[in-house]
């Protein structure tokens, strides 16, 4: 039994492992795989930060699909980072991205092997927290989680895009007057939805508490002012709160029930039990076995997919039957 794990709703948190169906390992010999996507013919993508390459493996082939000129990666936290695949790929063969430049982080549309066609420029540009995740929302728009920028004031900046999850159009329209959904976010990673429609974020923290958030339209997650739970009016308490030591959260996925979240520092993948919004008791998957783990995403064959982004060559993407 953990100690220093605090949750939200007064959990208790096991770091037991428990042995979950055999893992199969998909691709090896990677550098940093940071997302996943999923094509209508079964294949993947991923993308590798610090390469800036789109990759695709299919019957456990990798090869390069398209190198991105415009992403700058910096050794840290910049790169070609989230990529999100449109619901209408059949019809409109289009994939998106996240990425960093020398100046600004942009998410951009493009046809695989096309130009690059940016339709959100000028999120905030930091050397670290950036946060990254693009994903499709259950009612087709596009998301996606922008973290501070090393710049905690953004955050709670409701003209500034740094710091917040962003909702648009697949044009990058905004729906309504702005692209922001919430905000108060610190570097914000994961995001993902249940059966219900309900959207769940997970972000790490500053050197205290990382956090679960179950993320409502308009409602301020409180950072920097609280990290973790804090209580204040205003500010939405995280659902589960944990130590930064043991998640440090990057993806999160949904299935059957649970939330899958990676943890990078933790070097674990955690399953966290969900129902009606509320989170129950999480536990620890694979501790330590594949060392940072960075994407989550569910198979078309019903598996679940991670990544572990751990550098020198090494890294790997990994499947597994919950």
């Amino acid at each position: 039994m953990v100690t220093n794990v605090v949750l939200a709703a007064v959990l208790s948190v096991s770091v037991c492992t428990p042995a979950p169906a055999a893992e199969r390992e998909i691709a090896t010999g990677l550098t940093h795989p940071w997302a996943i996507g999923f094509l209508p013919d079964g294949s993947a993508l991923f993308t590798e930060r610090d390469s800036a390459r789109i990759m695709s493996v299919r019957d456990g082939v990798v090869r390069e699909v398209q190198k991105i000129a415009e992403a700058k990666p910096n050794g840290v936290q910049s790169g070609l980072l989230g990529i999100a695949v449109s619901p209408k790929y059949v019809v409109d063969k289009t994939v998106f991205i996240y990425y960093s430049t020398e100046t600004d982080n942009r998410i951009a549309s493009l046809q695989l092997g096309g130009t690059v066609r940016p339709i959100v420029t000028g999120i905030p540009l930091g050397q670290k927290r950036v946060g990254g995740r693009l994903a499709f929302g259950p009612d087709g728009l596009l998301y996606a989680t922008t973290g501070d920028a090393q710049q905690p004031a953004l955050a709670q900046d409701p003209k500034s895009l740094a710091g917040k999850v962003l909702r648009m159009r697949p044009s990058g329209k905004p729906v309504g007057s702005t692209l922001v959904y919430s905000l108060g976010h610190r570097d914000p990673q994961g995001i993902t939805w249940d059966p219900q429609g309900r959207m769940f974020v997970s972000e790490s923290g500053e050197s205290t508490f990382d956090e679960l958030n179950r993320v409502e339209h308009g409602r301020n997650y409180g950072w920097p002012v609280c990290e973790g739970k804090c209580g204040k009016p205003g500010f939405v308490d995280p659902i589960v709160q944990w130590s930064t030591s043991e998640a440090t959260p990057s993806d999160l996925g949904y299935f059957k029930g649970n939330l899958y979240m990676a943890g990078n520092i933790g070097k674990r993948l955690w399953k966290i039990p969900v129902k009606s919004g509320k989170a129950g008791t999480p536990e620890a998957l694979f501790t330590g076995k594949y060392g940072k783990l960075r994407a989550v995403e569910l198979a078309p064959d019903g598996t679940l997919w991670f990544s572990s982004t751990n550098g020198g060559g090494v890294d790997k993407i990994v499947s597994f039957t919950p």
